[in-house]
């Protein structure tokens, strides 16, 4: 079997869907499937206005066509709903091939926050886009209820996990990352895009003692820089250096309204860091009936609260969270939405 993804969301860009689209491809020979990924890689591709470490793929169909009939995939995942998840739908409509999506991210409320654009026309595109598919995958209870409750059909959980071996805690003596070692203590830390869905504001503006360590780039870095002179910004971290941060830190603090997951919670609670956030889908899906993150509507008090959790704790719960369940649902479900078959290969 081999299982095309068509994402407009891939290296280097540094962001959740990739995180889990990455662990998929890493995954996907335990659940007996190749892999091949249609990304920006295979198109001509112009940046982002504003935001222009991510490029837009102009994804032709001929150069759709032609790499399809290289690949002859038996199952097809749609991850984003941007050019090049535009054009694999396309295609796969015009052949009669059955196909999965994914939703990862709000794009109605991300687009409204920059240009006049009503939530309401944006989901009625999203709507259509995912429901010419056999199913359509979703990060947690509240947003597939939510989704729903907007006319969307076919949904399938798909939750996230975390890497416990690269991401863990601390061992006895090692020292925190050398910007990181002088400063004032407790350390409160962000990691993610820095941008203006993210609400980043609501944590620079808190009034907390210690220091503020932001972790991440975006367009919204310079505002935010000057809205807060005294945090400390480390740019993007990734893998082992990541880690280290995170481990170097007492409590995580996740300001976003909006996010459908947040795998930047796993990462944290795996390497022994409690969280602090807003009670909000996302937050309350993956913090529920645990005791490693404090939700509130006041942020400075979840921040000292969280300061006050078991660290031990918080690994323990993360070891629960392993990528092995994410994939195991994730193969799952594209087997299911080809009604339990295992793919006719095909040259269209």
């Amino acid at each position: 079997m081999k299982l095309l993804i068509a994402s407009d969301a891939w290296h280097p860009q540094v962001n959740g869907v990739v995180r889990s689209l990455e662990q998929m491809v890493r995954r996907a020979p335990e659940h007996g499937f190749e892999m091949a990924l249609l990304s920006v890689a295979d198109f001509r591709s112009l940046p982002l206005p504003g935001y222009t470490e991510i490029r837009l793929a102009l994804a032709g169909r001929d150069r759709v066509a032609a790499r399809w009939a290289k690949e002859r995939p038996s199952h097809v995942h749609i991850a984003t709903e941007g050019p090049i998840g535009f054009a694999a739908r396309r295609h796969c409509l015009a052949h009669g091939l059955p196909f999965t999506t994914s939703y990862h991210t709000r794009f109605p409320e991300y687009l409204a926050a920059r240009l006049p654009v009503p939530e309401a026309w944006s989901y009625a595109y999203l709507r259509r886009f995912h429901g010419a598919a056999r199913g359509t995958m979703v990060s947690t209870p509240t947003l597939q209820a939510e989704l729903e409750a907007r006319g969307f059909t076919h949904l399938m959980r798909w939750t996230r996990g975390v890497d416990t071996e690269r991401f863990r805690p601390a061992a006895p003596g090692e020292p925190p990352p050398a910007e990181l070692a002088q400063l004032p203590r407790p350390l409160f830390l962000y990691v993610g895009r820095l941008a203006v869905e993210k609400n980043l504001s609501a944590f620079l503006s808190l009034d907390l003692p210690g220091t503020k360590v932001v972790v991440g780039d975006g367009p919204d870095r310079a505002r935010l820089q000057a809205l807060a002179p005294e945090a400390r910004f480390l740019g993007t971290r990734t893998g082992a250096a990541l880690a280290s941060v995170y481990a170097a830190c007492d409590a995580f603090v996740f300001p976003s309204l909006t996010d459908t997951f947040g795998i930047v919670l796993l990462e944290a609670m795996a390497c022994g860091l409690p969280i602090a956030a807003f009670p909000v889908p996302g937050p309350n899906d993956v913090l529920s009936g645990t005791r490693v993150g404090i939700l509130d509507h006041d942020l400075r008090a979840a921040a000292l609260a969280a300061l006050r959790l078991s660290r031990a704790e918080c690994r323990q719960e993360a070891l629960r969270r392993g990528w092995d369940v994410s994939a195991d649902q994730f193969f799952g479900n594209i087997i299911e939405a080809h009604g339990g078959e295992r793919g006719t290969r095909n040259a269209a």
